[in-house]
Parts: structure tokens; sequence; C-alpha cells
């Protein structure tokens, strides 16, 4: 009998976190929901806390079609160059 380790090394990866904002004060925040049931609403709601709390403005609202995979690369390209922060998350 021939055993196995069940460990591989952890994937490299290629990118980095994107630096803490000093301050949420007038942030532009871009949405991009998953195309579920009301998610766009839910994360609507969630914005305008940031408005409401922060004096924020909602830039950009951007969807993809299957809530299980990833964004496509050039709609996060795209939405980051007009944003400081995104919000995302699961509707249902």
């Amino acid at each position: 009998m021939q055993l196995y380790a069940p460990t591989a090394p952890a994937p490299k990866r290629k990118a980095l976190r994107a630096p803490a904002l000093a301050s949420l004060e007038g942030a532009r925040i871009g949405i991009l929901e998953n195309g579920k049931l009301n998610a766009e609403e839910m994360l609507n709601e969630v914005a305008q806390l940031f408005v409401q709390r922060h004096g924020c403005t909602i830039r950009t609202l951007a969807s993809k079609r299957n809530a299980s995979a990833p964004a496509p690369g050039n709609t996060l390209v795209t939405v980051a160059q007009d944003v400081d922060f995104l919000i995302t998350g699961l509707g249902d």
C-alpha cells in the first residue's frame, strides 16, 4: 500500500488586495448584483446606508448573469475605474 500526503502548496496569487480607504466620506460606490431575485434591491438598500451615513454617491450598477461564476474581468476593470469601493452579495 502506498500513502499520499493530501497537501499541496498554496497557489501563487497574481492579485493583491486594494489598500484600505482612509475614509468613507464622499466615496463613490459601485454595486455588483448577481442576477438573483431581489439582489439589486437588497444591495441598493445597503448602498443607501453609506449614502446617508457617509455622504457617498452611487456611481455604477453592474450585473453578472451567473450567480455561481465570478464576474467577468472586463466588468470588474470597467467598474473599478469609476468607484472607490464595490458592494456585492447574494440575492434570494
